[in-house]
């Protein structure tokens, strides 16, 4: 799958040191956001990615209320960063980016959600 293009600008200026405007930001997070819903549907995880935006994802157990019993919450960058591939979900999760608990919470065989995943290319 083509990486989309409002997600390979803030790639590209977050690669290179810069700062994303904060709406293509917005826009990074939010399209790639409905894609991890679109290749994982389902109500068991909560991905959260303040402040532009949280969903439920990955088949399981429903989350109804309350605090759900899987939660991964990480900033903006990281997320859009995870979500092409330019960082792995190791690399996140070692040096303290992201955290996730709960069962299934887990989301590196679902990234990245663009480009090439295991050696192969992602439809």
């Amino acid at each position: 799958m083509i990486v989309p293009a409002a997600i390979a600008v803030v790639v590209s200026q977050i690669e290179s040191g810069g700062v994303p405007a904060r709406e293509d930001m917005k826009s990074a997070v939010k399209v790639s956001l409905a894609r991890l819903v679109e290749i994982a549907p389902g109500r068991s995880v909560e991905v959260r990615v303040p402040p532009f935006g949280a969903v439920q994802a990955i088949e399981g157990r429903t989350h109804r209320r309350g605090t759900p019993s899987a939660v991964v919450e990480t900033d903006p960058a990281t997320w859009v960063r995870l979500a092409t591939g330019s960082l792995t979900w190791a690399q996140a999760v070692a040096s303290g980016l992201l955290h996730a608990s709960g069962e299934r919470s887990d989301l590196s065989g679902l990234l990245p959600l663009y480009g090439f995943r295991g050696g192969e290319t992602i439809q």
